[in-house]
């Protein structure tokens, strides 16, 4: 299937862009919206900003919008709300449909699938806001190997997560998680390089891998930080190339993804891959991995930004 979009503009119709919305991630989504905004202005396409914090989304139906491009990061973007309203509107729309949306936004979902077909990810604990005891904090910390990372089931960019190397710290940053979220994930973390597949139309596009000096990699290294360092081609041998992006797309399947996304990996110092979480909207700022994964396949930001809207064309999203 080809990655590049042969579509005339007139095709697409009426666009709305939907970025902004009321998450936590919602100046990451300005600035990817504004991106592909632009982008499809620049190439013909009748593309209009929609921002569902400020109008309903009954205005997509009055204002005879043909289709919507779904750039919201986060909560009421990508966890199948937003998904199920455009179907109920009978609206076509980008990416992964109300399921596969609902499962890869859920880091505890996401997980207990993918053990659940033999694949690999971390060992992994869950607190439960209701039924959280401080005292199962030492327990926890023993079992996972003494260094974990705490992470809200559903939260992106990683917002509220925090790696613990102690019982006491362990509370607190489950405490602190439990503001974004009622159910917390604590993963045993894994000393290694991180590595991140983008997808596009069933194909997996050339993966990256990311270095920061700072203690993860967290939403200052992956928006504001300079220090962070990106390499594509990540530098994998052409056999563990393949292998990590059959793993991407294996993944992605399993929690019903569709059109495009994008899979977060860690391989340990043994060369061992394990999946950490999927995203079905990922970011196109200027800092954002999927466009520059496109842009080693030979696809610009304007071919890229085209094929992400193509995939309201594919009828699963309907």
């Amino acid at each position: 299937m080809s990655l590049v979009n042969v579509l005339a503009p007139s095709a697409f119709g009426k666009v709305a862009v939907m970025f902004g919305g009321k998450s936590a991630e919602r100046e990451v989504s300005l600035r990817s919206g504004n991106a592909v905004l632009q982008s499809l202005l620049s190439q013909g396409i009748d593309a209009h900003r929609f921002d569902p914090a400020e109008q309903p989304l009954t205005d997509l139906l009055s204002q005879q919008f043909s289709r919507v491009l779904i750039m919201l990061h986060g909560r009421g973007g990508e966890d199948g709300s937003l998904q199920g309203a455009l179907q109920q509107l009978n609206l076509p729309y980008t990416g992964s449909g109300v399921l596969g949306s609902a499962l890869c936004m859920d880091k505890i979902r996401s997980k207990q699938i993918w053990q659940s077909l033999g694949l690999p990810t971390a060992q992994y604990e869950i607190a439960d806001k209701s039924s959280f005891d401080a005292g199962s904090c030492e327990a926890i910390m023993a079992k996972l190997g003494n260094e974990v990372m705490v992470k809200p089931a559903q939260e992106g960019s990683s917002i509220g997560m925090t790696r613990v190397n102690n019982t006491q710290q362990l509370e607190t940053a489950i405490q602190d998680a439990f503001e974004y979220d009622d159910h917390v994930l604590i993963e045993q973390f894994i000393q290694g390089s991180e590595f991140t597949v983008s997808l596009l139309n069933g194909q997996a596009l050339p993966s990256i891998r990311m270095s920061t000096p700072r203690f993860f990699y967290d939403y200052t290294a992956k928006y504001q930080a300079d220090t962070t360092e990106y390499f594509c081609p990540s530098g994998l041998s052409s056999e563990l190339e393949a292998q990590l992006a059959q793993l991407a797309l294996d993944a992605f399947a399993a929690l019903d993804g569709s059109g495009w996304g994008r899979i977060d990996f860690m391989q340990d110092k043994a060369g061992q891959f394990y999946l950490l979480e999927a995203n079905t909207v990922p970011g196109m700022t200027e800092k954002s991995l999927v466009p520059m994964a496109a842009k080693q396949a030979g696809l610009s930001f304007s071919d890229l930004s085209l094929a992400v809207l193509a995939t309201s064309m594919q009828g699963a999203s309907n």
